[in-house]
């Protein structure tokens, strides 16, 4: 069996919006790399007309690159595995993956196994939300986590001493992937659903927001995190540059949420809200 690799370029923060239409395209498998992310999909699975459009209507961003090339089928998690080390925040939090050994013993340990899901502790905003997670109370907390991926951050909600956690992404491999690393990491109090915020109900308000997405979804979706946010709830942003942060910062004012912190790691950015 053959499949149609697509390598494509692009910022990190734009690879979510890009995946989300590759998917509607056939593609079912995503590998992170460093210029952006690789998309499988069988030959005959392959719907060219949906991946024209999608070219054309992102035509305008930049940088933005398709390459396109057939390979033969493999375990694309193991390619993923011959290349993966270990995550290290703040020499408190270790990520790692099951087949890693690690003599030196960490107050937090989080075991990931991305299957193409989002979410490993590699990317610099995964870092920021981890680090700055660490540094505020999650006690008894509620906690909502907004395009969970691999649910990396719900882990280390539970971790933390969150009460539950309710976590949702659209992407239903994510969900998938995001309940065995629930399991794997003995969280039982973490659920995962299939959509988006706006499609989901919630039978309470949550103590803490966290969504680590892009600037555009945040921006779009500000209003609606606040409505579930508890008085003196803390939202947790990252997934864009220090350069948005302004907008953000607008944005989240308009619905009474007020910057407390913000954080930055080579050109990505953090900021922590609560609201009045």
């Amino acid at each position: 069996m053959h499949y149609t690799r697509l390598k494509v370029t692009c910022h990190s923060a734009f690879s979510e919006i890009l995946i989300a239409e590759l998917a509607e395209a056939g593609f079912d498998s995503f590998l992170e790399t460093d210029e952006g992310f690789e998309a499988y999909v069988e030959n005959e699975q392959f719907d060219v007309h949906r991946f024209s459009e999608i070219k054309k209507k992102y035509s305008h961003v930049s940088p933005l690159s398709f390459f396109q090339d057939r390979v033969a089928r493999q375990n694309w998690n193991e390619a993923w595995e011959k290349n993966v080390d270990p995550i290290i925040v703040e020499d408190t939090c270790l990520v790692r993956a099951e087949f890693h050994q690690i003599e030196k013993k960490y107050p937090y340990e989080i075991i990931i196994t991305p299957k193409m899901s989002f979410g490993t502790g590699h990317h610099q905003t995964t870092h920021l939300m981890l680090k700055t997670m660490m540094h505020f109370d999650h006690k008894n907390k509620t906690v909502m986590d907004a395009g969970c991926g691999t649910a990396i951050l719900s882990i280390m909600a539970s971790k933390l001493g969150a009460k539950t956690i309710e976590a949702f992404d659209i992407d239903e491999w994510s969900v998938i992937n995001g309940k065995e690393n629930a399991e794997i990491n003995a969280c039982p109090n973490i659920t995962i659903r299939q959509g988006k915020i706006a499609e989901l109900n919630f039978k309470s308000s949550f103590d803490i927001v966290l969504a680590n997405i892009n600037r555009n979804i945040l921006l779009d979706e500000m209003q609606q995190y606040a409505q579930v946010l508890n008085p003196l709830g803390k939202l947790l942003l990252s997934g864009f540059y220090q350069k948005d942060i302004p907008a953000l910062i607008s944005e989240a004012g308009k619905f009474n949420l007020a910057e407390i912190f913000r954080d930055e790691r080579e050109e990505w950015a953090t900021v922590l809200l609560e609201k009045k």
